[in-house]
């Protein structure tokens, strides 16, 4: 702490600024249990910093916590999409990891949070995403459908071509049409073609549809468009696994990845610790 106080008097900043600062910082480096320690997420009545809590929290899988955090965050701040968003991926989780008694009710309060994020800020592609997601998977009952799915694709498309595309690739892989699926996931990239996750996507499919010489090539040309992108290590080592090949590769690949810089939008350590016990099952 005498090391954020100098950091703040140097900066001519309040020393609740510069610890906010820092612990932003280490939320981007996925050192999410540090950056709680700088956070007064009990006293706190600063949205902003409720939200990094809260998102935290999450990374840390304290779902409870995470909701009961983002919702003292929307009190204070209703209007504020993100932190609806969070709410809701918070919810979400919680409800996969509820009884069967409770998660209906937190995965009802998921699409509300949602759906909320997404009247908020009808440019809040993330939120729709998800809220897609939502409605393709969830059952009537809870507020599901491929229709609702569909119009909200349509949406998205008028934001994101590609991620219009990867929507129905998913919506076609609902109805177990992988031609389209293929057709659309191939759409995605060209829309896109900085975009390594679309690539990646591609790859994955081809590798579930048994082409795993086209999936490879794919991966390659991955590579060439990202050279040493920690995502890619993660989702060839996964791919691997699942198609039963290589598991040294798989293993030197994920050993690779938990030593790269992470960032919040990649798969979490913790994942790649799962896959390495798979290796160490098999």
């Amino acid at each position: 702490m005498k090391t954020v106080l100098i950091a703040a008097l140097v900066a001519g900043l309040p020393l609740q600024a510069a610890d906010l600062s820092r612990a932003q910082a280490l939320y981007e480096r996925t050192e999410y249990r540090q950056a709680l320690q700088l956070l007064s997420t009990k006293t706190s009545k600063d949205p902003v910093e409720l939200l990094l809590a809260g998102k935290s929290l999450f990374g840390v899988g304290e779902f409870k916590k995470a909701v009961d955090t983002l919702n003292r965050a929307a009190s204070l701040a209703p209007s504020n999409s993100e932190i609806q968003h969070w709410l809701g991926k918070s919810y979400g989780r919680l409800a996969e990891t509820s009884s069967f008694l409770t998660a209906p009710g937190h995965a009802a309060n998921c699409r509300r949070a949602f759906e909320k994020a997404v009247a908020l800020d009808a440019k809040n592609v993330l939120a729709m995403n998800d809220l897609f997601e939502y409605y393709l998977e969830a059952p009537g009952f809870l507020g599901g459908g491929v229709d609702k799915a569909e119009a909200l694709a349509r949406r998205i498309g008028e934001l994101d071509p590609a991620e219009r595309h990867y929507a129905l690739a998913k919506l076609a892989a609902k109805r177990k049409d992988p031609k389209t699926v293929e057709s659309q996931l191939r759409h995605a990239a060209q829309a896109a073609p900085q975009q390594v996750g679309r690539l990646i996507d591609l790859a994955k499919f081809l590798a579930r549809q048994g082409r795993l010489k086209e999936s490879d090539s794919t991966f390659q040309q991955a590579e060439r468009l990202a050279p040493g992108a920690p995502v890619l290590l993660f989702e060839k080592a996964s791919t691997l696994i699942e198609t039963n090949r290589d598991p040294a590769e798989a293993r030197r690949l994920l050993e690779l990845y938990l030593r790269a810089p992470l960032t919040p939008e990649e798969p979490s350590a913790a994942e790649a610790r799962k896959l390495l016990e798979r290796l160490s099952g098999a």
